[in-house]
């Protein structure tokens, strides 16, 4: 695991938003010193995903929603038995959160920029002081039932949609997961359509009279992107037999 994190933080610039992030991010339970034959890949940390990588038999997971945030917690209860689990199954769990939504080629925003074909693509919203998104332009306008299918194959329950800009979309903005006050930063910027996985009540009337669509794709559906991408780049560059576990949450 030494190695791997040594590599991780490397590739995917921990040190360039580490101190703005409240994850943990590297490794955040296991044996430094653990030899890795199969790593296992999913959005979150919780006992599906451990019971999943365990089945496989992986030696180590990578999430992007980890298990430690901010101040320490009592390992009592739910999160007790998660790390017990963990413990027993020999299993190491490594957390990836901001450097994995906002790298320029792994990460969950350039991403879904390059599956949407954005062109003229440039850093977007501002996070303390960071950008953590990307925006950019289509070569041809479209609707946007068309994008969701180029995203997503179709449309989920847990996509949701204000369309209140133009029905021909051509500039994109995107921020996955928990972006939606972002929008502002949208709306300032010109965008037509502002991508984001929670949806919000609080910014439904200023979307409104500022005329821009907004396309709520859910939480989990804006962040495997990043953590695919991760299992593809592991397994080519350091030859480690990897997984994409996918367990979505419908939100």
């Amino acid at each position: 695991m030494i190695d791997f994190d040594l590599w991780a933080r490397n590739r995917l610039e921990f040190e360039t938003i580490d101190d703005i992030d409240a994850s943990m991010n590297g490794l955040q339970l296991g044996n430094p010193e653990a030899e890795v034959e199969t790593m296992a890949f999913a959005v979150d940390a919780c006992m599906d995903s451990f019971r999943q990588a365990a089945a496989r038999g992986a030696q180590a997971l990578f999430v992007h929603h980890g298990l430690f945030w901010g101040p320490a917690v009592p390992l009592t209860g739910v999160m007790g038995e998660r790390v017990r689990f963990l413990m027993e199954n020999q299993i190491s769990l490594y957390a990836c959160h901001l450097p994995l939504d906002r790298h320029g080629e792994l990460g969950n925003n350039a991403r879904i920029a390059g599956v949407l074909g954005l062109e003229d693509i440039e850093p977007f919203g501002d996070y303390k002081g960071r950008k953590i998104g990307f925006k950019g332009r289509l070569a041809e306008p479209s609707d946007l039932e068309t994008l969701i299918i180029k995203l997503f194959g179709a449309w989920e329950s847990s996509i949701n949609a204000l369309r209140f800009g133009p029905a021909e979309i051509s500039s994109i903005a995107v921020i996955s997961g928990g972006g939606p006050r972002e929008v502002s930063q949208a709306i300032a910027e010109g965008m037509d359509l502002y991508i984001t996985g929670d949806r919000s009540h609080e910014i439904y009337h200023q979307c409104r009279e500022a005329g821009i669509n907004v396309l709520f794709a859910g939480h989990y559906l804006t962040e495997i992107y990043g953590v695919k991408a991760m299992a593809e780049t592991v397994a080519s560059e350091l030859g480690i037999e990897t997984v994409f576990l996918d367990i979505p949450t419908g939100y």
